[in-house]
């Protein structure tokens, strides 16, 4: 028998895929549950008694985000905050993170790396995961993983120097749901086995986009955050498939 399950962010890429593999997902609109609003997120809880929450709604702009770090902080740390701490303590909660928690010098970080991020957004994805883990819940999962849209890429350049074990959309939404089923608990890398460029990434399914170097991108954007240069991803967790 499914699981009933509540997912916030459902219109973000990895959201939608997760709703195409499993329809009976409930997955609120934005206007419906504002995770930034207490009295909403308890009144959806209230409502739907989860037996589990997949957490994907997230401040992800990375650039706005230095510029906006109220607005930042409050999604992605309030409002992890108010799901935590209204959802019941048998809630099995399952949150999404980031590469971003890492610095980014040295790649292949896996769960036993210590997290020292190089931007705000990074910063704020981080203090969600700790909120999870101080929670009362028992069981709880926390995915890192870096992942694109299946689509031709929306954009002229890509960085060549700018590295990831990335992987489609469907896919994680895939391997976070059979976690999800299992009921597989602590923290995990979800993340493809080849370390490439956002470059090679892009070539892929736009033959005629343009490298760009992270230098040349500071140059252009000398107030621009910081970007986290080297987001593999492996893991050493060994109890699943």
């Amino acid at each position: 028998m499914d699981l009933r399950i509540l997912l916030t962010g459902g219109s973000g890429r990895l959201g939608r895929e997760i709703v195409k593999l499993n329809p009976n997902v409930i997955a609120p609109s934005h206007n419906k549950l504002d995770i930034t609003d207490r009295h909403k997120v308890q009144e959806i809880l209230n409502i739907v008694q989860p037996e589990a929450v997949i957490h994907l709604a997230a401040y992800t702009n990375v650039a706005q985000a230095e510029r906006d770090r109220d607005q930042c902080w409050k999604v992605n740390v309030e409002g992890t905050r108010n799901l935590v701490e209204c959802s019941t303590d048998n809630t099995y909660f399952a949150y999404i993170s980031s590469a971003c928690v890492f610095r980014g010098d040295k790649g292949n970080y896996t769960e036993n790396d210590i997290p020292s991020p190089e931007n705000f957004y990074g910063l704020t994805k981080l203090i969600g995961e700790i909120v999870v883990q101080q929670s009362r819940h028992k069981r709880w999962l926390i995915a890192r993983t870096n992942f694109v849209e299946r689509a031709p890429w929306k954009y002229p350049k890509a960085f060549c120097d700018r590295f990831g074990t990335y992987l489609y959309a469907d896919e994680v939404a895939e391997r976070l749901l059979e976690l999800v089923r299992k009921g597989t608990t602590g923290l995990i890398h979800v993340c493809g086995s080849e370390r490439i460029s956002m470059y090679e990434l892009a070539k892929r399914l736009k033959p005629d986009v343009q490298p760009w170097t992270l230098e040349e991108y500071y140059r252009e954007n000398p107030d621009a955050a910081r970007l986290t240069r080297d987001m593999t991803l492996k893991t050493v967790r060994t109890d699943i498939s």
